[in-house]
């Protein structure tokens, strides 16, 4: 797609590679454009968000950051709303399962992009680290919320306040990874459990998505109330009538998405 991000689609699997380590900003617009077109592609039922080389992201690209304080402070520091914003709550919105390769080093804003996926699979001895307040700043890109949501107040107390790195393994350990595998099997795997996904009920898994992303801070009287509105929906749907009868007839089934 351009110079800063690349696009390869196969069986429903759209791949977006972040071809820089650093946020710049045509990397943010490169690759909330890609995000756009996917939002809109019906083809695809799954994606997979990787980087290129010993980095999967390692947040602002800090050459261009310092130009743009030396012209105008203020001006530089828009960009957290005007680029990082929009970027994170595409991510977010995506209504396919998005399967994060984490193929070295994610930094800052970097992290919040892998936390902002579905699921992660990241290279062995990956380092992390949530790298803020060692430049002077607080987080942006949802990385605090999405730290409370998936280690709790007290580590993500920690990890921002004191931004120490630690490696892909202690990240599975608490759960901000799903699996660790070697560095040349980061992409194939993802792309597998990808394709897996893409091959399932996707409108299922958008479904979920729903949920979750609502889970959090709805009450219980929200939450069973979005529950059944969106069962009632998926009842109806294609998909579940083809699972319930591949299970009568003790087949796999065959998913289509509707």
């Amino acid at each position: 797609m351009s110079d800063t991000v690349t696009r390869e689609d196969a069986a429903g699997v759209a791949t977006i590679t972040m071809q820089r380590p650093g946020l710049s900003h045509a990397l943010r617009g490169d690759l909330l454009a890609a995000v756009t077109e996917i939002a809109g592609d019906e083809s695809v039922r799954a994606v997979v968000l990787t980087g290129t080389g010993r980095a999967f992201c390692v947040g602002q690209d800090l050459a261009e950051h310092v130009e743009s304080l030396r012209g105008n402070a203020a001006t530089s520091l828009s960009v957290v709303e005007d680029e990082y914003n929009p970027l994170m709550l595409a991510l977010a919105g995506l209504r396919v399962p998005v399967v994060v390769a984490v193929n070295g080093a994610a930094a800052g804003a970097g992290l919040g992009i892998a936390l902002a996926g579905d699921l992660r699979i990241a290279a062995a001895g990956a380092k992390f680290t949530t790298a803020f307040t060692g430049i002077g700043l607080s987080s942006d890109s949802a990385l605090a919320a999405r730290l409370v949501h998936a280690v709790g107040v007290s580590r993500a107390t920690e990890l921002l306040l004191l931004p120490e790195p630690f490696l892909a393994e202690t990240a599975a350990q608490w759960g901000l990874v799903h699996r660790v595998v070697e560095a040349e099997q980061v992409l194939p795997e993802a792309q597998a459990l990808a394709t897996r996904l893409a091959a399932g009920p996707t409108a299922a898994y958008r479904a979920v998505k729903t949920v979750l992303a609502t889970a959090a801070t709805a009450s219980l009287e929200e939450t069973l109330a979005l529950e059944a509105r969106l069962q009632t929906e998926l009842g109806q749907t294609a998909d579940h009538r083809e699972a319930v009868e591949a299970f009568l007839e003790k087949r796999p089934a065959r998913f289509t998405g509707h």
